[in-house]
């Protein structure tokens, strides 16, 4: 059904606010970063947190069939408000996890030729080399660089009697 045809239904109603607050997260975007986030954390609860509040009372004041597609929505948004309500507490925190999916991506898509790892361990291994690969790139660092440097040095390091010598070798340290 086109847009043209939904409006003006409770679905579309539904939808307007989630749009809303993705536009509202555009404006966030522009504002000035600090360490915390602290500006787009009290825009939140200035503009974000009564859409999201509106939201919930609009929910709640529907009649709908637990069992159609419009119970199913409401019934999951209800469901879910503790978990859907967490990017209003920490502005560092995004309002989708559109960033996660999109880096597992590789991961799920690579899933089949991984289906058939020798033993356990290899694939622990390897789940573990892609996760360090993953943090790499999310912290801006070629990983062929970063698992150069990792596999050089680690071997040399005494973890258990200076564990905080594994910190210097993860990708958000700020010796790398």
């Amino acid at each position: 059904m086109s847009k043209e045809k939904r409006a003006g239904t409770q679905a579309m109603r539904g939808v307007q606010y989630c749009d809303l607050l993705f536009k509202l997260e555009e404006e966030y975007a522009k504002l000035p970063l600090d360490d915390n986030f602290k500006a787009r954390y009290e825009a939140r609860l200035e503009k974000s947190k009564p859409v999201v509040e509106e939201f919930y009372a609009w929910c709640k004041s529907l009649d709908v069939m637990p069992r159609t597609s419009m119970g199913t929505a409401v019934g999951y948004a209800q469901d879910q408000r503790f978990w859907l309500e967490h990017f209003l507490l920490d502005g560092r925190l995004e309002i989708s996890n559109n960033r996660a999916e999109n880096t597992i991506r590789p991961f799920t898509v690579g899933r089949k030729n991984w289906l058939f790892a020798n033993s356990e361990k290899g694939a622990h291994a390897s789940a573990v080399l892609f996760s360090l690969i993953e943090t790499a790139k999310a912290n801006g660092i070629n990983p062929y660089v970063y698992l150069t440097l990792v596999f050089k040095n680690a071997p040399n390091c005494d973890f258990s009697n200076t564990p905080a010598t594994l910190e210097t070798l993860l990708p958000f340290s700020s010796c790398i």
